[in-house]
């Protein structure tokens, strides 16, 4: 665990008993999650345990059926993903969201002009230097990922969510890009809440994490404390990728 997170008296994010679904039926049931500052935490767990609507809920792009989430302690109720945003929740969505038509640099423009902006990302991926002219339509899936989140960095995020970075890429890939995170929040302090299949990589970059299983959180705890018990959760947590 951070050693900012375990001095700050308030979280960053709080997800209190909180239940998500769609049009009033529950997907998931009574999660409390929280993100301390700069540290990365992960959210595990079988397709279909909810943890991609629990993002979507968290970034504002739907309302929660029960429970409450609060950003420094301020309620989110009702607060736009748009001004959640602007407030420092970005989403990197799991379809990645591209504009295909635009160049790689167009896309990061999108989200801020500022070409100090546009060096400082294009350090964390540098590759996105040397191919800023292509459309995004002609990336591979490494690049469009890096692109994804090269361009959800552009807004200086206070908290990354990421919904299956390596969803399609190759495991050397996925070694590549994981590492970066853990770059990210040492410099900038923000933090990340990453969904993720791969998961012993995942947990190698992470400070925490939660396992989901059914709709619920069965297990949570520090990255080392959650990579040594998960055998023991395989019970409950089918679909642990070994790599």
């Amino acid at each position: 665990m951070s050693a900012n997170y375990q001095a700050q008296a308030e979280p960053l994010l709080q997800a209190t008993s909180l239940s998500v679904g769609y049009s009033g039926t529950a997907v998931a049931h009574d999660l409390n999650l929280s993100i301390g500052t700069s540290e990365i935490v992960c959210l595990l767990g079988p397709n279909g345990a909810g943890k991609t609507t629990t993002l979507l809920t968290l970034s504002g792009l739907l309302e929660p059926i029960a429970g409450s989430v609060t950003l420094h302690g301020n309620d989110l109720k009702g607060v736009r993903p748009d001004v959640r945003a602007r407030r420092g929740i970005v989403q990197v969505p799991e379809d990645r969201s591209l504009f295909g038509s635009l160049t790689v640099k167009e896309n990061l423009q999108v989200a801020s002009r500022d070409e100090k902006e546009l060096d400082r990302v294009y350090s964390y991926f540098p590759k996105l230097r040397d191919i800023q002219d292509r459309r995004a339509t002609v990336l591979s899936g490494g690049e469009q990922q890096m692109l994804a989140l090269a361009r959800a960095l552009m807004l200086r995020p206070e908290l990354l969510i990421v919904d299956e970075m390596s969803l399609g890429l190759a495991p050397i890939v996925v070694e590549a890009i994981l590492p970066v995170f853990r770059r990210i929040v040492d410099e900038t302090g923000a933090s990340v809440l990453m969904v993720e299949q791969h998961v012993h990589l995942a947990l190698e970059v992470a400070d925490r994490a939660y396992v989901m299983s059914r709709g619920r959180i069965i297990a949570s705890g520090t990255a080392s404390e959650i990579s040594e018990s998960l055998d023991d959760l395989r019970g409950g947590y089918l679909g642990v990728q070994s790599d």
